[in-house]
């Protein structure tokens, strides 16, 4: 925790220094509005909407996943009615997940 914690201050002290060092003022045009802000912040806000333009989408896609694998799946009928309904055992495309863990008991 504590290396986690001295990395993200590093990153924040070189993000700082940049912002600083990059004080010029630029004209920012988006959406109709407009405005000046200095070079630093305003290629900071864009780096932090394009993260966000990648990570909402892969974010979506991958609750979709999710979703799709705790879907139970039903096995076919059988002479005595239609079977039990037991957990997927296939991830994506059909790649058998791995065991899960068993309890002490068996």
């Amino acid at each position: 925790m504590w290396v986690a914690a001295v990395v993200f201050a590093f990153v924040l002290l070189l993000l700082l220094i940049f912002v600083l060092q990059n004080g010029q003022r630029a004209e920012v045009s988006f959406l109709g509005a407009h405005g000046t802000l200095p070079m630093g912040v305003a290629l900071l806000l864009a780096a932090v909407f394009g993260v966000l333009l990648v990570a909402l989408p892969g974010t979506a896609r991958i609750v979709q996943l999710r979703m799709l694998d705790r879907r139970p799946v039903t096995q076919p009928d059988g002479p005595s009615g239609p079977g039990p309904t037991l957990p997927s055992t296939t991830g994506v495309a059909g790649v058998p997940l791995p065991p899960r863990p068993r309890d002490e008991d068996g």
